[in-house]
């Protein structure tokens, strides 16, 4: 079994009242990016830990560690509630 770990890193700078992640991450983002949805084409901007939470996501699903998968689902829709339909409902 391959356990998948992001890493939280963050700069004071960038912790703006953003919601506690559901697992440890890697914030490399400073700045909201826009993220596409890759099937229907759809683009929302997401803050740097929403962003890191979805590219941990999208990482757990390729691996198959569906608890990780699980808790960053249910995060982005309590969190998130509208990009989650755009990116990932």
């Amino acid at each position: 079994m391959i356990q998948m770990v992001c890493l939280k890193t963050l700069r004071i700078d960038i912790m703006i009242k953003e919601p506690n992640p559901p697992f440890t991450i890697e914030i490399v983002d400073t700045e909201p990016v826009e993220v596409k949805n890759p099937f229907s084409g759809e683009k929302v901007k997401l803050q740097p830990t929403a962003i890191a939470v979805y590219d941990c996501i999208k990482g757990a699903e390729l691996v198959q560690e569906f608890d990780t998968v699980r808790k960053g689902l249910d995060w982005f829709r309590e969190h998130y509630p509208k990009e989650y339909m755009v990116l990932l409902d």
